[in-house]
């Protein structure tokens, strides 16, 4: 297949691809969309209820005392001390304000009185925020193709593993997975300017939608509307990164644009560790080896190397394929990703839920399993009030991680196969396959 540019138009390319999204015919606007619209809202009010029962009822992860502890930090020494003062504080300036704006609010006498914690209003905003991602993803179900089943729809708006993660863990990460569903939704309905807002808030939230920026410029420059999202986006970035990047950039940047995460819990590292080689052994995010540095570093290049080519290889391309672009890019890096922590599984579950929801399905139900026996390992016993993770890294991450990680892997290949079989000039994740579905 010929994969430069075509001496044609980006439009000629496009529109045969897609059809209006006022014409288009999908699983969640024929005549039963209104009763699955009514049942995936009851099933995402009753999720977000649990939600704040057992945000209400406990503590959470060792992660909310981290950043009740960055909160007192920041009230304190302020964002500058604290990004050269903890190298752990690697989240950007608007998380900051956020944690600063929640540790002030917890100790008001009116909520005080009323045992209106820190650990409840730190999840707080990720339970409303999965609500809005559900609506998002219900949003783009009626735009594009996405032939999205209504059981698909509620196992997403029920997930245990977005129960767990949002109600019981305690991090910010369901906050930027909203930012980023809706950045898709506004592509999806051509509105550049939101999406070019919402996913610079995002970056906002977590620093990992960056990777996804060549996904979104290129869809946007084959519609000759890159201007309007990257203006947009830059301005995002200007006003919310400013404090930082006007007067301790160098602080910034290492603790926020150089992150990491641990080494040795999940994927390629995970099994390297297992080798038993003592330059592969120690679990950390800091100071690796030489080995250990020499291997994240490849495996970060490799990450970035393959989303570009997504993004080039795949810009032509309609609504339908910029979903499955960004559910593309997104199981490449947790197939290669140095390091995973528990929370990240809620990042790809609306992408992966477009892109194949029996894949979904299977990702959920193991990623589910990893997560329980992960909680129910650092909380002690069930039920769970507080869970500290104390450095047992093969008692807590021994076998489970590997589940998830595995079906990914599987998904890849069954994708690439009955692709293969329709085409067989097909490169991996180039032009647009198959839309096949994870067998069961």
């Amino acid at each position: 297949m010929e994969l430069s540019r075509p001496p044609c138009s980006a439009e000629d390319i496009v529109a045969p691809l897609e059809k209006s999204a006022s014409t288009i015919t999908t699983a969640v606007s024929r005549p039963g969309g209104k009763r699955t619209a009514f049942w995936v809202a009851i099933a995402s009010l009753l999720a977000a209820a649990v939600k704040g029962a057992i945000a209400w009822n406990t503590i959470g992860t060792n992660d909310v005392v981290t950043f009740y502890q960055f909160g007192r930090s920041l009230q304190d020494h302020g964002l500058e001390w604290t990004y050269l003062h903890d190298i752990s504080f690697n989240h950007p300036p608007l998380t900051a304000y956020f944690l600063m704006g929640i540790y002030n609010l917890a100790h008001l006498p009116f909520l005080q009185e009323n045992t209106i914690s820190f650990p409840f209003l730190l999840r707080l905003p990720g339970i409303v925020a999965d609500l809005v991602t559900v609506w998002a993803v219900f949003q783009i179900g009626k735009s594009v193709e996405s032939k999205v089943p209504t059981w698909a729809l509620l196992l997403f708006a029920l997930s245990p593993a977005s129960l767990m993660i949002t109600g019981f863990h305690g991090n910010t990460d369901p906050i930027m997975v909203m930012f980023l569903t809706i950045a898709t939704l506004a592509a999806i309905r051509d509105k550049p300017i939101l999406c070019g807002l919402f996913f610079a808030l995002s970056c906002q939230i977590k620093i990992i939608p960056l990777l996804f920026l060549p996904v979104f410029f290129f869809y946007w420059r084959e519609r000759r509307l890159a201007f309007k999202f990257i203006v947009p986006t830059a301005l995002t970035f200007l006003v919310l990164w400013a404090q930082a990047l006007f007067n301790f950039p160098i602080a910034f940047a290492k603790n926020v644009l150089s992150y990491g995460s641990f080494w040795g819990l999940w994927g390629v590292t995970y099994w390297l560790r297992q080798t038993g080689w003592s330059e592969f052994g120690r679990v950390t995010y800091l100071h690796f080896t030489p080995a250990q540095a020499l291997v994240a570093t490849i495996l970060k290049l490799s990450i970035i190397a393959i989303v570009l080519s997504i993004a080039w290889r795949r810009r032509y391309l309609g609504r339908q394929s910029l979903l499955r672009s960004i559910a593309y890019a997104w199981i490449v890096f947790f197939i290669l990703s140095p390091g995973v922590c528990a929370q990240y599984l809620v990042w790809l579950a609306p992408f992966v839920l477009l892109l194949s929801p029996s894949f979904f399905g299977w990702f959920t139900a193991t990623g589910s399993l990893f997560l329980f026996f992960f909680y129910n390992t650092i909380a002690d016993k069930f039920p769970w009030y507080l869970a500290i993770s104390n450095g047992r890294h093969n008692g807590e991450w021994t076998p489970w991680t590997a589940w998830p990680w595995a079906v990914l892997i599987a998904g890849v290949l069954v994708f690439w196969i009955k692709a293969k079989r329709e085409n067989p000039s097909l490169r991996l994740f180039s032009l647009e396959p198959l839309d096949p579905e994870f067998p069961s």
